[in-house]
């Protein structure tokens, strides 16, 4: 028989979630702390993310935050895999989403990419958890749901629609990841042309062309890219190309 917090998960991908009961503490400071519910461990686990990055975030340092121990998380949250599943769907859960619009699908799409990255941008290597994650909670589920309205919208089909999602959030994953990275690299971006220009000549395309591919800000390129997935969509024999091969 599955334990409570695991038919609590599976409840959390069937309907809205009901208030998580509170775990009672004991001890003489039991009056005094914060009662360990899945919204406390949600919000203690996007602190530690949002001020010390996603590596170091653990159960045990959540159990830590919370002065408790990390059985006492267990009987809310699953294992690791599931507060990941947690933190992805609440902030995917701040994500406003407009009524798919034909006319405005491109600008639509930008829109709703561009705050999916917003949000994981404010916790360092959230991006993981989402990578790591089957998307099954529905506040996830809502964003993907929304996303694939908007695609729809543009006239795509259902085939070439679902996997247009697939490609755009997995790059919006890995834009965050990168950027997160980048964060921390030593390598200064803004010296970057003058390091490609002073490059043997057997690169000579990146010797030629350093300020072409040092150029533009992070949302230049992130809607660049998102323009070549969209543009994509308007040829519709691409995925039934792909599909035969």
């Amino acid at each position: 028989m599955d334990s409570p917090p695991q038919r609590r998960r599976a409840a959390r991908h069937q309907q809205a979630a009901p208030g998580d009961p509170a775990a009672p503490r004991r001890g003489p400071s039991a009056g005094r702390k914060q009662p360990i519910t899945v919204d406390a461990i949600v919000e203690t686990a996007l602190g530690i993310v949002e001020r010390e990055g996603y590596a170091s975030l653990t159960m045990r340092r959540v159990a830590g935050a919370l002065e408790t121990g990390p059985a006492s998380l267990y009987a809310h949250v699953v294992n690791k895999e599931d507060l990941d599943d947690l933190l992805v769907g609440r902030l995917c859960a701040e994500i406003e989403l407009p009524e798919a619009d034909p006319r405005r699908w491109r600008e639509q799409l930008i829109e709703v990419c561009t705050r999916i990255r917003e949000q994981y941008q404010r916790y360092p290597g959230i991006s993981l958890a989402a990578l790591a994650v089957v998307p099954t909670n529905l506040e996830t589920l809502r964003v993907s749901e929304g996303l694939l309205a908007v695609v729809l919208a543009g006239g795509a089909d259902p085939q070439t629609a679902a996997w247009a999602i697939d490609a755009l959030l997995l790059y919006i994953n890995a834009f965050c990841l990168e950027n997160s990275l980048i964060d921390r690299s030593a390598v200064d971006r803004d010296e970057l042309p003058q390091r490609f220009a002073v490059l043997p000549d057997s690169l000579p395309n990146t010797k030629r062309y350093a300020t072409e591919l040092t150029a533009g800000t992070a949302q230049d390129r992130f809607e660049f890219t998102l323009g070549l997935i969209m543009d994509g969509l308007g040829n519709p024999g691409t995925v039934t190309s792909a599909m035969r091969r």
